[in-house]
């Protein structure tokens, strides 16, 4: 009981700290379901209040999850909010803090908590350009791959509904993924609901090379947009993309044989070019 009384105390200070350029950071009370993460040994912190949703964050074995109270109180939901211009709020709120030397939040990634299971903070690490930091930060993505192991690897953002995203892949389907000589690594993201869900599922699927080739076959039913699977993953995925300030898809990040990252906006013009930059096998 005492652990627990000091806890809300560390939050009643954190919340008054946040309290700039929020809407209300009085501590409200924290739903039941945080309150058991809290019992369980989580740490939790009041992100403090936007659009009027009481914003919570728990930490409990390098895992986050945020969580969004609703005006009347009557239901919260775990995600990130974002504001109507697309960008993260979450970034933010968390930022405020990291900003107070908290150092439980120091525990997370840099300028934004990775969201979900998924995401863990790698071990400190220099890079000696912005290009290899870029690349770190595509390699700690939630990717799927397609194709086979073993082959040169290249990295593309995807949306399920993207025209752009199908045709890319369909053109390396037959002559390289299918024939070992690269392996496209897909990282899943959505721009709207629908495609974020979707792109949930197929993170979530247990066989989702098979899924979404299916999808791109047509068969409306590979990917259904079904809103109880877990979003955090893709969330990730978005925010690493919007902290790049990337807004295209297919976006594709690859090592090239010189290894350079090489960064490529929407649809390659050249696929036999970049496929061969890779050091594909011929």
């Amino acid at each position: 009981m005492k652990n627990t009384f000091l806890l809300l105390a560390a939050i009643l200070m954190f919340a008054a700290i946040s309290a700039h350029a929020q809407e209300n950071t009085t501590l409200p009370e924290m739903p039941d379901p945080i309150k058991e993460l809290s019992n369980q040994g989580a740490q939790v912190r009041f992100l403090g209040r936007d659009y009027g949703l009481d914003a919570w964050i728990t930490i409990k074995n390098g895992q986050e999850q945020y969580f969004y109270v609703l005006p009347d109180k009557s239901a919260f939901l775990m995600g990130v909010l974002f504001d109507p211009k697309g960008k993260l709020v979450t970034v933010e709120q968390v930022q405020k803090l990291q900003a107070q030397g908290d150092s439980t939040l120091d525990q997370l990634a840099d300028g934004f908590a990775g969201v979900g299971a998924e995401a863990k903070k790698p071990p400190a690490k220099e890079f000696e350009t912005t290009s290899e930091r870029l690349f770190n930060d595509i390699e700690s993505s939630n990717w799927l791959p397609l194709g086979q192991p073993g082959a040169p690897v290249a990295y593309a953002f995807i949306d399920p509904q993207c025209p752009h995203c199908h045709e890319f892949i369909s053109n390396l389907r037959k002559e390289y993924l299918e024939k070992g000589k690269i392996q496209l690594r897909i990282i899943p993201i959505g721009f709207t609901p629908e495609t974020i869900a979707q792109s949930a599922y197929l993170l979530a699927a247990p066989n989702p090379q098979e899924r979404w080739y299916k999808h791109m076959d047509g068969d409306k039913t590979a990917l259904p947009a079904k809103s109880e699977i877990n979003q955090q993953g893709v969330q990730r995925n978005l925010a690493i993309m919007q902290s790049w300030k990337f807004d295209v898809t297919p976006l594709i990040v690859y090592r090239g044989k010189d290894q350079t990252v090489k960064i490529i906006k929407g649809e390659p013009k050249d696929i036999p070019g970049v496929v061969a930059d890779l050091g594909a096998r011929s």
